[in-house]
């Protein structure tokens, strides 16, 4: 069994992969101040919760845009399995074509999950991801990785109208019932789920008027959910996009970790 390990601004998120297939997958909140051995405690936990013993691991793969905790939990791996995990970043295989102008700027994640969209979509593809910010970037026909836009993520968009204001209130992030609300909580609703939804349908057509062909759309994240079903476009939901990059990543480098 292989440990996938994304960890986010919000939450680190692992999954188990046996056979190619992506099992047992689950959320911690990341919190930059925990220590080897308390990762270590929680993660086995949560494992032993699901019935896996730590022992099944043989290796890990992990993709992180949390540097402080990129040490930390690759430490809490090797106390758990006694592996040391691959950690995407300069000197790692991936096979991905990056053609943004500084390579060494691209996220982990997004390497992950452009990795583990061309493992089963054809290109061209536009990838959103759903987090804490909301991240739209582009894969050419041939698998390379263009660039795309970065735009505040649903909760933060909350957050900044709840602190912003003296009468807005901070809303569970659902779709309201219809787009033109009578209420004010409805009203937020609409505007953070049915406005996000027509951001991707509009930053969709925008890209591919420059790639100059139709493209595929593949919605992951943890708010993806919440938004996907509502674009007007068609979109596909893959909610372990990420994790089956990084299983991926791991059977390229394998041989320089077992």
């Amino acid at each position: 069994m292989i440990l996938a390990i994304d960890v986010g601004n919000t939450n680190i998120t692992i999954g188990c992969i046996s056979n190619d297939e992506i099992n047992k997958v689950f959320r911690i909140s990341t919190n930059a101040a925990r220590t080897a051995d308390e990762l270590s405690i929680q993660i086995s936990t949560m494992l032993e919760f699901r019935g896996i013993d730590s022992k099944m691991i043989l290796g890990a793969a992990i993709s992180s845009v949390v540097p402080p905790l990129t040490k930390t939990i690759k430490d809490a791996v090797i106390q758990l399995s006694g592996v040391e995990p691959i950690i995407v970043g300069a000197g790692v295989k991936t096979g991905l074509n990056i053609l943004i102008d500084d390579p060494a700027q691209l996220g982990a994640d997004m390497v992950a999950s452009a990795v583990g969209a061309l493992a089963v979509y054809k290109p061209p593809l536009i990838i959103v991801d759903f987090g804490t910010a909301t991240k739209m970037y582009v894969l050419n026909k041939s698998g390379g990785f263009l660039g795309g836009a970065i735009m505040a993520g649903l909760s933060l968009s909350m957050d900044a109208l709840a602190r912003g204001t003296s009468q807005l209130p901070s809303i569970q992030i659902e779709a309201p019932s219809k787009s033109i609300s009578s209420n004010t909580v409805d009203c937020l609703k609409s505007g953070v789920v049915f406005g996000a939804a027509s951001s991707i349908d509009g930053m969709a057509e925008r890209f591919e008027d420059e790639l100059g062909q139709q493209a595929c759309v593949i919605a992951t994240g943890g708010f993806a959910e919440a938004v996907y079903r509502h674009c007007k476009r068609e979109i596909v939901y893959d909610a372990n996009l990420i994790l089956r990059g990084l299983g991926v990543i791991f059977e390229k480098n394998k041989k320089r970790h077992l």
